[in-house]
């Protein structure tokens, strides 16, 4: 029986339980492989990137987090020409999906960064500043080395590009970071940039700003983080959320807020989600809670309105917008 060099991956990605980003969701419809998403040269694309600190035999492809391949993956930018522009209108949501029917299965956060370009997207190599517009840890009680993780068991990651994003050709950076093995600080990045121009955009300031290579060093807390023996509050790498605003410096708590409020409770069997009274009607009001944000829980003290969706809790602990 003979087996297409597809299915081969397929099966080898499968065992390996690593994944690699290969299209994009446009109002439910899947794209082409790479037509908006830059293609790596790596020969085996589902390799993660791992720090140049760690055993040389665990550095695949010789690519590394302190090096250039962190930005949008080992060869990525010699696609850049051949690759489409995605036009997306500010506060619509761009989603990126794994190649060959993998989804997440290891542990750890899914974190979106965006980076304008200085011109046309297909001439930049990503090496400006780049701002973060989501993250997600843990979204519930299960089990902490797994299924307590939001994006684990998935095959996707998604954000909104916020509403007062400045209109502009862009890069649009979705990671995925497995840190089953963290606690040896050997955490596994897996990147891909999407081709995007941001149009009905306003007149924000985004920030805190990085760099890549320059945003994660392997003395990081992250990096050494153990999800064994017990369930704690993960520190998330990266800098603050932008969720919009003309301050730089603004942000406000996503799905990862989740991982560091819901992160302190003792492990238990996820909960239904259940819808929590608001005081005040969902506007996009200066102090109700943001899509995603922490609007309730016990010994929270900030708004339990929400901007939009609504407040509906995960367990005692932690309430969260949500649609």
């Amino acid at each position: 029986m003979k087996f297409s060099t597809l299915a081969l991956a397929a099966v080898a990605q499968v065992a390996s339980a690593h994944y690699f980003f290969d299209t994009n969701i446009v109002g439910g419809v899947q794209q082409p492989a790479f037509k908006y998403v830059r293609q790596s040269s790596r020969a085996v694309k589902y390799n993660p990137i791992k720090f140049s600190s760690n055993p040389a035999a665990d550095i695949r492809d010789g690519s590394t987090v302190d090096g250039p391949d962190i930005v949008c993956n080992q060869g990525a930018f010699a696609s850049a020409g051949k690759t489409e522009v995605l036009t997306v209108n500010a506060g619509e949501e761009v989603r990126l999906k794994l190649a060959v029917g993998a989804k997440f299965q290891h542990p750890g956060p899914g974190l979106v960064y965006m980076s304008k370009a200085p011109g046309s997207v297909k001439s930049y190599d990503g090496s400006g500043d780049w701002f973060k517009i989501y993250e997600e840890g843990v979204c519930d009680g299960g089990d902490f080395t797994s299924t307590a993780w939001c994006d684990y068991d998935r095959d996707w990651i998604a954000a909104k590009i916020p509403k007062d994003t400045p209109n502009g050709e862009y890069l649009v950076r979705m990671e995925h970071i497995g840190v089953h093995r963290s606690h040896v600080n050997q955490p596994e990045h897996y990147v891909s940039c999407l081709q995007v121009k941001v149009q009905s955009g306003g007149n924000g300031t985004p920030g805190p700003m990085v760099k890549f290579p320059g945003a994660y060093k392997a003395t990081d807390p992250y990096a050494n983080f153990s999800i064994y023996n017990g369930r704690k509050a993960f520190p998330m790498p990266g800098p603050a959320v932008w969720a919009g605003g003309a301050n730089g410096g603004a942000s406000s708590p996503q799905a990862t807020t989740a991982a560091k409020e819901v992160a302190t409770a003792p492990a238990s069997k996820p909960t239904t989600l259940a819808t929590v009274p608001v005081a005040a009607k969902p506007t996009a009001q200066a102090g109700c809670a943001a899509l995603y944000g922490q609007c309730g829980g016990q010994g929270f003290s900030g708004a339990k309105c929400c901007a939009s969706g609504a407040c509906k809790a995960v367990n005692q602990w932690y309430s969260q917008c949500l649609n």
